[in-house]
């Protein structure tokens, strides 16, 4: 596309929500997020030349972040992106200014990587851009995905990829944290159906860590990384019965469990109605259930929405994995 024509074009980015840990893989595992429905669940940006950068927020949660637009981190992605170019030879003055518009669908603190959605949908949408304009990639996938574990660390106080790799990649991801390979996507199992409830109260990502103990036992240890191995192995076997068995957390759930009202009674229902595994989703207080059936999908759903559900705030929705991770449109 010529400069002239990206003057009147509006870029926009998509970037779904996802599972953090799921259960047994602590800061190793991220499976992306999509309702059956067809409801968006995860941020969008867009992007467009100006006369200077700006930032404009909205959707449903916008009025939760930070008024200041210095402070939003599609402001930070905007800034280390020129910063990036400029280290690559570009000159500043040679780029265009932005307008950047966040339509924030996630609550934040909500344990479905919103802040990791935000940043993989703004650092995507200005990649893409830059390729169009200046003809070339600034960044290839793993060099991207490396900048969104940086920003990513800006919020959470240390670099991890377990949001930001399958939001950006799709599917389920685990994450190998090398400099050329920062996240393998892993086989996913096309029949399950992963319910993911909102309970519409927030929990902080440093106040799930604070609560975790300093240091794991030896018993742990082991069974933490047999379950990992098992559970990546059988993916590859397609064996499900053994892969859903090894799906439960010995690492953070029977800490963090205590800061989620119903959990127990929500884990409860959920097994007894033909769920495979249940499980806290990142650091909560999202839950998430996975069945192999649509009608048990159902009722579990409908469960957590009457009974799981704190406020109105909250929301619970039938997905799949999306593989398709990040995308983008023009307008």
């Amino acid at each position: 596309m010529s400069n002239d024509k990206m003057k009147n074009t509006i870029l926009k980015a998509y970037a779904p929500a996802s599972i953090g840990n799921v259960s047994l893989g602590f800061d190793l595992l991220g499976a992306a997020l999509k309702p059956i429905d067809g409801s968006l669940l995860g941020d969008e940006v867009e992007i467009e030349i100006a006369e200077q950068f700006s930032l404009v927020v909205k959707g449903r949660f916008a009025d939760k972040l930070p008024p200041d637009a210095n402070s939003n981190i599609v402001t930070r992605c905007y800034q280390h992106f020129i910063a990036e170019l400029q280290n690559q030879g570009h000159s500043k003055s040679t780029l265009p200014a932005l307008k950047m518009t966040l339509h924030k669908h996630l609550p934040i603190g909500s344990g479905l990587g919103s802040s990791a959605s935000s940043i993989v949908a703004a650092l995507y949408a200005l990649n893409q851009f830059f390729t169009e304009y200046l003809g070339k990639a600034p960044f290839d996938n793993n060099e991207l995905l490396l900048v969104m574990g940086e920003l990513e660390g800006q919020i959470s106080g240390s670099v991890h990829y377990d949001n930001v790799a399958p939001c950006f990649l799709g599917g389920l991801t685990l994450m190998a944290e090398h400099q050329e390979q920062v996240a393998l996507q892993l086989p996913v199992f096309d029949n399950w159906y992963w319910v993911s409830c909102y309970s519409g109260i927030s929990v902080s990502t440093a106040a799930a860590r604070d609560i975790l103990p300093k240091q794991v036992s030896m018993a742990d240890t082991i069974q933490f990384g047999r379950q990992l191995a098992v559970f990546v192995d059988a993916l590859y076997r397609n064996d499900e019965k053994l892969a859903a068995a090894m799906m439960f957390d010995v690492i953070a759930e029977p800490y963090r469990k205590s800061l989620l009202p119903k959990f127990d009674e929500s884990r409860s229902f959920a097994e007894q109605h033909g769920a495979l595994a249940f499980g806290i989703s990142g650091s909560g207080p999202t839950v998430f259930a996975v069945c192999d059936n649509l009608e048990n999908a159902k009722i579990i759903n409908q469960w957590l929405a009457d009974n799981y559900i704190q406020n109105d705030t909250g929301f619970s929705h039938i997905c799949q994995l999306d593989t398709s991770g990040a995308s983008v449109s023009h307008s």
